[in-house]
């Protein structure tokens, strides 16, 4: 197989059935939604995970957004949430009034520091939510103790983490998006299935099943109506139009089938540039990620963690040079130009220093082993 001329960061899957199932469900007559692919989705997943409800949706911010409207957020509630995360994270609650308080990261990977969150709680904490970033589990015994004793919701933002598993004290195996009392996941372009832009909602707590329905149907009781448990249907509560297409979940199904294959290589991938570029450790120029004895690993994200910014940027730079292309990620909300005037916590240095040092690799299923070695081989050359 011929090396990428040039290697972008990602590059989305196609399994080759995604146009053929799209087909199927323009023909069926029914686009808008809730319908054949939604609902073979949102089966397979509930089975395959442990899931209580599925509720596909638009994306991973709407489905944050709908975990916001589902816990009551209101304006004076607190919710404790790293600071080191996508910006929808926080934004789902700050649309409903909340203030966020923002927690470090764990100095051995970018997580929720465990022993930062139960300093944070307050009369006015409603929710902590947790992100397992890179498909990393948190760990979740000790975030579900901390929850459960001072009466507080526990919503996973799992965006990255799909098919990704937490080990629990008692050595069994949960799906990471089962723990809490709600997830969330995406299925964006970049994460390992996906539907271009989409995502999902979990909820395992079953006193948020039914209202879950109504907001996911613009605030109306259709879902109901639909299965014949009611007559008419009406507006009933809050909502918006947070379900997808059938095309997205048309798009979808053909992801999931292949879950196992997708899995597979990426893990293949991650695996090698583990091993091979453990030399960077050794030699002090860059910690490798730290999969905990509790999780297992997804293959998400490959990152390197460099002693400085001005060197992750000469690796960033040498990379670009060889047509390879290597990112950085999340810059600590703490300190965004929005969030910055409201902040009046403590420093977090962690969270800042995976700021300034992170840097991914390209990660997707179609890089060939050839192309693994090239990027590989050209990181070395600098070393």
């Amino acid at each position: 197989m011929k090396r990428l001329k040039s290697i972008p960061f990602n590059k989305p899957y196609l399994t080759g059935k995604e146009t053929k199932y799209i087909s199927q469900a323009v023909k069926s007559g029914k686009i808008s939604g809730d319908g054949l692919f939604t609902k073979r989705c949102q089966q397979f997943l509930e089975e395959r995970y442990g899931f209580k409800k599925v509720l596909l949706t638009t994306s991973c911010t709407t489905a944050l957004e709908m975990a916001a409207i589902l816990i009551d957020t209101k304006l004076g509630d607190e919710i404790i949430m790293p600071s080191f995360t996508f910006v929808s994270t926080a934004n789902a609650f700050v649309l409903r009034g909340a203030k966020i308080v923002f927690a470090d990261s764990d100095p051995l990977n970018p997580n929720i520091h465990i022993n930062s969150i139960e300093s944070l709680i307050t009369n006015k904490t409603k929710a902590i939510v947790v992100v397992h970033y890179s498909g990393i589990a948190c760990n979740m015994d000790a975030i579900m103790r901390i929850a459960h004793k001072h009466h507080l919701v526990v919503i996973e933002d799992a965006a990255q983490a799909i098919d990704n598993y937490y080990i629990n004290s008692n050595g069994n195996k949960q799906a990471l998006g089962s723990i809490g009392h709600l997830a969330t996941f995406s299925f964006h372009e970049t994460k390992n299935i996906s539907s271009g832009e989409g995502g999902m909602l979990v909820i395992n707590d079953e006193r948020y099943i039914t209202r879950s329905e109504i907001i996911w149907e613009k605030g109306t009781n259709r879902s109901a109506f639909f299965r014949g448990e009611i007559s008419q249907y009406g507006w009933v509560d809050i909502g918006s139009s947070f379900l997808p297409s059938e095309i997205i979940a048309a798009y979808l199904w053909a992801q999931l089938e292949n879950i196992d294959a997708i899995q597979r290589k990426r893990l293949e991938i991650w695996e090698k540039y583990y091993h091979e570029l453990l030399i960077l450790e050794k030699k002090g120029i860059a910690s490798l990620p730290r999969v905990p004895a509790y999780s297992t690993n997804n293959a998400h994200i490959f990152y390197l963690v460099f002693k400085s910014r001005v060197l992750r940027e000469k690796y960033i730079q040498h990379l670009k040079q060889h047509q390879i292309q290597a990112v950085f990620h999340y810059q600590s909300l703490h300190k965004s130009s929005y969030y910055q005037t409201h902040y009046t916590g403590p420093s977090l240095p962690m969270s800042d220093r995976y700021s300034d040092t992170l840097l991914r690799l390209p990660m997707f299923y179609e890089l060939s082993a050839r192309d693994v070695q090239f990027i590989i081989d050209t990181i070395k050359k600098l070393d």
